[in-house]
């Protein structure tokens, strides 16, 4: 019966053969078959060489754990290769010193049972050990030693046992985990491990959730997210099993990271295979063993791999590795272990610490007891670490970083532990700098298509509002945490708080309160990102006197909110807060401010991309603030060019639609107005200035006060319109050619209206009777604008009771898609259907067949006058 099975491809290259070694090696140590680890580990060598070397093909790996024993498969896609043939005499595998066959002889001499099987593409070749019979006794044992030299671990050691079904859903959880992380049973059971599981606890780890919950049995450090928020670094150890039903699942141990010792399996040593040892060479130490294996392809899982080997490698209780700034004057923490890397990954500390070789990260140091020079090494400030191990990764003699080793316990390192840990610095230095190399291209390429994109949406909106929205959503959660946006409308005014983004939206109304209770940063118009302490200060400050407030007022009297969103708002802004100017125009316009939660730091790339999107986003802001200012203004002013409140006209109903072309204009090129001359008499004009924009809007301007002014000083129609036409030519070279409908409206006792009407150039009014007919109302005349004298003359037009007198401009008539235009047919046939409807309702048909004749809006000015004399039933 099968009950476990691992499976890995290789490919054809040479190093595949070390990391199938290590493959098979893993599995078998996982399932605690270290008695046939080593004969496991030469056949699958050999077998796999023939196949990615000699055959030149993948191959796939297998390992399959029954209940007598393991059986591993290597299968390649080279099945016409010969297999060497068998006689009555027994094997016959050929001379053991040629280069082919060497596998399938091992086989026969290790192997409890082997053979090969084919199919249409693929050989396999497998091979069976059966398990050792092995009387009950001790697997693993250590030396006795002095209690000083024990692991570490709290009084009350607490291992939380957690169940994971097949789903990934938790099913149990034990007291000790409750106590761990603060969650009782029933808020966790039937939730996914991944909702609670900080993967990994330290950067760079391969394995996610989702595969070590598969694997069969897996050891590691991850985080846990407790009930309040933060996260917990653990050791797990997981162990895949099934139920009588054979249903699987996954059973976890967690217990401290600091108290691995409980849980940890023991370092197994260095296998005896004269292969591998040939390839690694006369080094048989942990880190050693971990340069001849294949390296993690990303720059974070090298350098975590690499922390833990030394670790493993010096048996200290903690190791980290910091990188060089390209100046060389800065390191910044990329990899831990053993240490609370959340808080201090991208932490940064100067190369040249102190005075001497001691406080040079330069030259390799050993720091005996850090309790006698407190700060020596500023990373370990308060960790609990002892004794330390320093030394520098170099490349062409030029610095790229440091790796250090650390210990509880003082005095554990001497200066030959500096010398077997400079050998391995030595030996991943390139390897390091290359990853480093490949990743700043990375990041780079990343940064210039984050910028392109972040221009091109910034350049897309004038709207202030939108431009700071954007600023604070392009840089949360991509570089930042949490992000603010103050603004400062004028040198004399004090920074507003205009924006606040967190990347978790339960927040956002806790950070905006906090912002707004302290002073804003100051301004500052050097570029640059400089560090702001005020929103960590405050915050815990508050959580403090929340907490202190809690405790005194006891259980029983505790305000219902708690302490908890103090606490909340402290985690968020409790990392590193940096504040960005905002410079346009030689002129500090706002801040950008960025922030990390609890004790996490920027990355120099990061900010460095951070300054770039604040010089982009500062132009952005400026702009759509100057196309506010503009537009403000121009809107004040177009506004002054609208006609007054509409008089109300005894005994006729007047509808006025007016549409302007363009974005944020009020006015244009088309007008109307509607005023009263004297008792009983009003003037009503619609008219199209040619062109739009601000220069018609002059010119709108211009002929509607005239017309007022003329008209009030008891000028008839023609008088009124050639005057205006004098007017428009006195302007000059600024002058538009303008087309008219003016005319006079006296409403009548019997019900009816007479009007006196002059067209100048303008389409013809329309007048639709009760009985469905229609007729234009006036005759063409001459536009103005063109000649000096102008030979104009009204004509009186009677409305009837129901009668309507249609006015538009030529956006109306002219409206078009494509080669179609709606055209004076197209109006009379809309107003054929309006007999019977309220001035209102008709000036509403029309626009509304306007906008349905095409599917873009309207290009033109627009501009409808429709007025009507009810019948007696209608009043």
């Amino acid at each position: 019966m099968i009950t476990a099975r691992a499976a890995a491809t290789f490919e054809p290259v040479g190093r595949s053969v070390a990391a199938a070694r290590t493959f098979v090696r893993d599995t078998l140590q996982g399932w605690g078959l270290t008695d046939i680890v080593d004969d496991a580990v030469v056949l699958t060598s050999e077998l796999v060489t023939n196949a990615v070397v000699h055959a030149g093909t993948t191959a796939d790996v297998v390992c399959i754990r029954a209940d007598t024993g393991v059986r591993v498969e290597v299968a390649d896609r080279y099945p016409e290769r010969e297999v060497p043939l068998q006689s009555n005499g027994g094997h016959h595998f050929g001379h053991p010193d040629r280069e082919g066959g060497r596998g399938l002889l091992l086989c026969a001499a290790l192997a409890a049972r082997w053979g090969v099987e084919y199919t249409a593409t693929h050989k396999h070749i497998w091979f069976q050990l059966d398990f050792p019979d092995r009387p009950a006794g001790t697997r693993a044992a250590g030396p006795a030693l002095p209690s000083s030299a024990l692991p570490i671990a709290d009084a009350r050691v607490r291992v939380g046992v957690v169940q994971v079904d097949s789903g990934g859903l938790i099913s149990a959880w034990n007291d000790d985990a409750q106590e761990l992380f603060g969650y009782q049973s029933e808020q966790v059971v039937g939730k996914p491990l991944t909702d609670l599981a900080a993967w990994p606890h330290t950067p760079g780890t391969s394995t996610g959730v989702a595969e070590a919950l598969r694997l069969s049995r897996w050891e590691g450090s991850y985080g846990i997210r407790g009930a309040d928020g933060r996260v917990s670094p653990v050791y797990a150890s997981h162990l895949r099993i099934r139920d009588a039903e054979g249903e699987p699942s996954t059973v976890c141990l967690l217990v401290r990271d600091r108290e691995r010792a409980v849980l940890q399996s023991p370092m197994r040593a260095a296998s005896a295979d004269t292969t591998d040892a040939a390839e690694r060479g006369p080094a048989t130490d942990a880190f050693e063993v971990f340069i001849g294996s294949p390296a993690p392809d990303d720059l974070d899982g090298l350098l975590q791999r690499t922390v833990e080997r030394a670790r493993d490698m010096l048996d200290g209780d903690a190791a980290y590795l910091l990188l060089a700034t390209d100046d060389e004057t800065e390191l910044e923490v990329r990899a831990s272990t053993g240490l609370p890397s959340a808080r201090q990954r991208f932490a940064r500390v100067p190369v040249e610490a102190g005075t001497g070789r001691y406080g040079s990260a330069r030259m390799p140091a050993v720091h005996e007891d850090l309790s006698a020079v407190p700060g020596a090494v500023p990373l370990l400030v308060n960790t609990g670490m002892r004794s330390v191990v320093t030394v520098p990764l170099k490349v062409e003699g030029r610095l790229t970083g440091s790796l250090g080793v650390a210990a509880e316990s003082p005095a554990r390192y001497s200066n030959e532990e500096a010398l077997r840990l400079q050998f391995a610095a030595d030996r991943i230095a390139l390897a390091v700098e290359r990853a480093r190399l490949t990743e700043l291209e990375r990041l780079r390429r990343g940064s210039l298509s984050f910028l392109v994109e972040a221009s091109d949406l910034l350049a897309g909106t004038l709207d202030r509002d939108q431009t700071l929205a954007l600023m604070a959503q392009m840089t949360v959660p991509t570089l930042a945490s949490w992000c603010a946006v103050y603004t400062v409308a004028d040198q004399a005014s004090d920074p507003e708080l205009s924006y606040v983004l967190h990347e978790d939206e339960d927040r956002i109304d806790g950070l905006k309160a906090l912002l707004m209770k302290i002073d804003p940063p100051e301004q500052v118009p050097t570029g640059g990102a400089r560090s702001w302490s005020g929103p960590y200060d405050a915050a815990h400050a508050a959580a403090l006197r929340t907490s202190l407030r809690s405790l005194s007022l006891g259980d029983s009297a505790r305000p219902s909110s708690g302490p908890g969103a103090s606490l909340a708002t402290a985690s968020a802004v409790g990392g590193e807060t940096v504040v960005l100017p905002l410079v346009a125009r030689n002129r500090v316009i706002g801040m950008l401010i960025l922030g990390k939660p609890t004790d996490e730091h920027f990355r120099q790339e990061n900010l460095e991309l951070a300054e770039d999107l604040s010089r982009r986003a500062a132009l952005a802001l400026d702009n759509a603030r100057l196309y506010s200012e503009r537009t403000a203004i121009s809107q004040s002013l177009q506004r002054s060019l609208l006609p007054p409140e509409q008089p109300e006209v005894p005994g006729v109903e007047v509808e006025v639609i007016y549409r302007a072309a363009g974005e944020g204009n009020e006015v244009g090129g088309d007008f109307y107005d509607l005023f009263p001359i004297r008792d009983g008499a009003y003037g009503f004009a619609i008219g199209d200035v040619c062109g739009t924009g601000p220069e018609a809007a002059a010119v709108t301007g211009l002929a509607r006060h005239a017309l007022r002014l003329l008209a009030r000083e008891g000028f008839g129609g023609p008088a009124v319109l050639e005057r205006l036409n004098a007017a428009i030519l006195d302007e000059g070279a600024r002058s538009r050619f303008l087309t008219l409908l003016y005319g006079e409206l006296w409403p009548q006792h019997d019900g009816s209206a007479v009007l006196k009407v002059v067209c100048a150039g303008h389409p013809l009014p329309l007048r639709l009777r009760q009985d469905g007919s229609i007729e234009a109302a006036a005759e063409p005349q001459p536009l103005l604008g063109v000649m000096e004298d102008l030979e104009l003359y009204e004509q009186t037009v009677t409305l009837d009771p129901g009668d309507v007198l249609l006015c538009v401009t030529d956006g109306v008539t002219e409206r078009r898609e494509g080669t179609r235009m709606l055209g004076d047919d197209g109006l009379i046939d809309v107003l054929t259907t309006c007999t019977g409807l309220t001035a209102g309702a008709v000036a509403a048909r029309v626009l509304r067949a306007v906008e349905r004749f095409a599917a873009e809006p309207p290009s033109d000015d627009m501009a409808i006058l429709a007025m009507r004399v009810p019948e007696p039933a209608d009043s």
